[in-house]
């Protein structure tokens, strides 16, 4: 899981870098996209009417947003908290009286419930208060690093509309210069591709933003269950340990 989050901060550094280095070569291209013709397909009208540097943050956001949701739904399986083999493996282990094998299971997994459990094996000696103890701060820095992962979903699903927004304000200050700058009434199509950025970089924000912050929920959901589920499975097996120790 660790290896997962250094990836997932990898890569919100690497689109970052990305970004600002398409920008420096697209700046030029704001002054010179093309008129939108009828024979455009929808992409390029698209494009037009974003302007570059909107087109370009809103396919980056896309493509990190797509990533984040792939690595996030892997990382949130269930055998990433509560592996079976490592359940199975311990009582097998115990049943057998091989008590050092059972912890050298628990030691070399890294899952959720490994991490947890090994935290209160290494404390098991000085009492099941100092083990649980032990298990409730490794837990809350599992938790931590996980919510931290899903956090950038939120990100995404918090700044896409504020780019949105921008773009609709930019949009719209864009048509009402050129009315206030105007000495006879402007032609609708001249305030028209104002109007178009505005209502399309608020689109495209909002459709950035609601699977974000839907997908975000959901995960987060199924990660609480999956903590409650690993805690609960921690404690029965610190008592199958103490037990063993105690028989």
């Amino acid at each position: 899981m660790q290896i997962c989050f250094r990836r997932t901060r990898s890569l919100i550094v690497s689109t970052v870098a990305m970004f600002f280095f398409v920008s420096l070569f697209a700046t030029d291209l704001f002054a010179q996209d093309p008129p939108v013709g009828k024979s455009e397909n929808l992409l390029v009208k698209t494009w037009v009417a974003l302007g570059t540097m909107y087109a370009i943050t809103f396919l980056i956001m896309s493509i990190v947003l797509v990533a984040l949701v792939v690595r996030s739904i892997l990382a949130v399986q269930k055998n990433n908290f509560v592996p079976d083999d490592l359940i199975q493996g311990v009582d097998a282990s115990l049943e057998e009286k091989n008590a050092q094998a059972a912890v050298e299971l628990v030691r070399a997994d890294e899952s959720f419930l490994g991490t947890v459990l090994s935290a209160g094996l290494g404390k098991l000696q000085k009492g099941k208060e100092a083990a649980l103890e032990a298990m409730q701060v490794a837990g809350e820095s599992e938790t931590m690093r996980t919510e931290h992962m899903l956090s950038y979903l939120a990100l995404i699903g918090n700044i896409a509309p504020m780019v949105g927004l921008l773009g609709t304000v930019q949009g719209m200050v864009k048509s009402f210069g050129k009315i206030a700058n105007s000495d006879a009434t402007p032609k609708p199509s001249e305030l028209a591709g104002g109007i178009e950025q505005a209502l399309y970089t608020t689109l495209f924000g909002l459709f950035l933003a609601i699977p974000a912050i839907t997908i975000y929920n959901i995960l987060r959901n199924r990660v609480q269950r999956h903590i409650l589920s690993a805690g609960t499975q921690s404690e029965e097996m610190l008592d199958k340990f103490q037990a063993f120790i105690k028989g």
